[in-house]
């Protein structure tokens, strides 16, 4: 995947992620990785992201003995899907044009 199309997709797919329910660092990476490759080194930079946006938040609990960072959607993330979703269709028309398609269809 191109990666400046990837990188546009992946905040948007973390919080699509926490939308179901909160979750880790590891536990995202390896939900999500079935889609879309992310490592851990792309994921802390894009949570450090979307907390300055207050698009998620964190919460620090004690599991074996070690802290874990759980990660949750707020309503500013919520916004920010749907603000995607509704650029995206503004994406599908410039796809079918791409293809062949009329502008006008």
């Amino acid at each position: 995947m191109n990666p400046q199309l990837k990188k546009g997709l992946l905040d948007v797919c973390v919080l699509a992620k926490l939308r179901n329910s909160e979750s880790y660092g590891y536990a995202i990476i390896r939900d999500l990785e079935p889609m879309i490759e992310i490592s851990e080194s792309t994921l802390y930079p894009i949570l450090k992201r979307l907390l300055a946006k207050d698009a998620i938040t964190v919460t620090k609990r004690i599991h074996n003995n070690r802290i874990r960072k759980y990660y949750k959607i707020t309503a500013i993330g919520e916004d920010e899907i749907t603000k995607f979703l509704n650029d995206w269709q503004n994406v599908e028309i410039i796809v079918d044009y791409i293809r062949g398609g009329n502008i006008n269809d």
